[in-house]
């Protein structure tokens, strides 16, 4: 039995299609993606209006065995005070390579990390 049509928007309907026709790792890449930009813009803070982002980055060892789109997860966990909209074009630049264009997770992770250390540090010395 099919399920029941849904009434969604053009572009809602273009991005079900879309992620139909992909395979399961591409799948999951695209659900990653998805989630790294709804989060990018989000900032925790308390009842205060302070700020609980600490200033530092956060040791979050780098697993052996890690996939692009975790190491993008650590990353953002890793460097909570950087801006994800400064970071998205360089992100998704690295994750395009890696699965449109077959680059190697380890290249691609080892470039990220390169790609959020300079961000931090650009960003502290600004602050300087």
């Amino acid at each position: 039995m099919l399920p029941p049509k849904l009434s969604l928007p053009a572009a809602e309907q273009r991005l079900l299609k879309l992620y139909r026709s992909l395979a399961d790792e591409d799948r999951r890449g695209l659900v990653a993606f998805a989630e790294f930009l709804n989060q990018r813009g989000e900032r925790a803070g308390d009842d205060t209006g302070e700020s609980k982002i600490p200033a530092e980055p956060l040791e979050i060892p780098r697993p052996d065995a890690e996939t692009v789109i975790s190491a993008i997860r650590r990353l953002v966990a890793t460097y909570p005070m950087l801006n994800r909209d400064e970071l998205l074009h360089d992100t998704s630049e690295l994750m395009t390579a890696h699965v449109l264009q077959g680059r190697a997770a380890d290249t691609v992770i080892d470039e990220l990390e390169v790609v959020f250390r300079r961000k931090f540090d650009s960003v502290e010395s600004g602050r300087s």
